[in-house]
């Protein structure tokens, strides 16, 4: 049982899930080091915007996982919150993407995949990842 649970305004508790994104028609951009960085960057810039608390993120070519907790949000409303405030960000940056890749529009696969469960073993299998951040134990490790 846990003695300190998170408070929101009306609501008491945590959901922890493994949120991934996927990119659009499963293009494999995240092998380019400079879209992933940035992606990397706008994320969490959008997870400090809307208050989400999370704990590890990893890449593959063409996907993120996210270790974070839904707070006050459904998973779709997240999942659309975070798509867009980064997919703009990103076809702006690297705007040939657009014309190269995504003439149809959108950056992020519409489907949304989140589970929930053990987060011990989704730390474990985001330490797996092609382009995992070793390093990053925890949200504090880049404070």
């Amino acid at each position: 049982m846990k003695f300190n649970p998170t408070r929101y305004s009306s609501a008491v508790g945590e959901v922890w899930l493994m949120l991934t994104l996927k990119t659009k028609y499963c293009h494999n951009i995240f092998d380019k080091r400079a879209i992933r960085e940035y992606t990397d960057a706008v994320l969490t810039e959008a997870l400090r915007k809307y208050e989400v608390q999370w704990t590890k993120k990893s890449f593959d070519s063409n996907h993120v996982h996210i270790n974070l907790c839904l707070g006050i949000y459904s998973k779709p409303e997240l999942a659309k919150k975070l798509k867009g405030f980064t997919a703009p960000k990103i076809l702006k940056e690297f705007w040939w993407l657009k014309s190269w890749l995504f003439r149809e529009g959108g950056f992020w696969n519409p489907a949304t995949n989140g589970r929930s469960g053990n987060m011990d073993v989704y730390g474990r299998y985001l330490d797996k990842q092609k382009y995992a951040l070793a390093a990053q134990k925890t949200l504090f490790g880049f404070a």
